[in-house]
């Protein structure tokens, strides 16, 4: 499974923006985005270069794959799909990539990053609708139901996953059941109610040349 394994918090600073590669460390004084808030880099001290109209969009494609942890050829059949459909591309395109597994397991709390999110997935902890998934990239739809397998609730990585549920900002697209430890897809994301992490529109633009 091929993965991007440049040095996380370089990878922040590169984009100027808390990507929250490592879960609860970007929240912490530790994080690099803190303590060295500039470039990687011998000259990354003088700070971060004015961009061309093309430098923006390409900097916004590339910080949307690392959020998401996918790579190059996977990013852009994401967009064809995402163009192809009828509908909004841009709001298309960020449901492709939120509505991924590994990222669902990540923004409910099951997780406390994406990598850790595409891990457990891979290891198979996971069911949908009552079926065991180990494809991080797997497409979740409306009504889905996510829950963890009976095994794994007792393994020490998920002993304190209500607490860890409860921090977590809810989502008006995604319901948890905390007793059950399910979550359910009520609906698609959408750009009004998505957090902004990236812009959607600089990389259909980038991709569209």
């Amino acid at each position: 499974m091929a993965r991007n394994l440049n040095p996380k918090c370089k990878q922040c600073r590169r984009e100027g923006q808390k990507l929250f590669i490592k879960g609860e460390r970007c929240y912490s004084p530790k994080c690099a985005m803190v303590k060295k808030n500039f470039p990687p880099g011998a000259h990354g001290a003088k700070g971060y270069p004015r961009l061309s109209g093309y430098g923006i969009q390409l900097r916004e494609k590339q910080k949307a794959k690392k959020i998401y942890r996918i790579l190059e050829a996977q990013f852009k059949n994401y967009f064809k799909k995402a163009f192809k459909n009828k509908e909004n591309t841009e709001e298309i395109l960020l449901q492709l990539l939120e509505m991924r597994l590994d990222n669902v397991i990540y923004r409910s709390g099951l997780a406390k990053s994406r990598n850790l999110a595409r891990q457990l997935v891979s290891h198979g902890h996971f069911l949908v609708n009552s079926k065991k998934v180990n494809i991080p990239s797997y497409q979740l739809k409306i009504g889905d139901v996510i829950s963890l397998k009976d095994k794994s609730k007792n393994l020490k990585i998920f002993s304190k996953l209500k607490e860890q549920i409860k921090k977590i900002e809810p989502l008006g697209w995604i319901s948890i059941n905390l007793e059950k430890l399910e979550i359910k897809i009520t609906d698609k994301p959408k750009l009004s109610d998505a957090k902004k992490e990236f812009d959607p529109k600089l990389i259909i633009e980038f991709y569209s040349k």
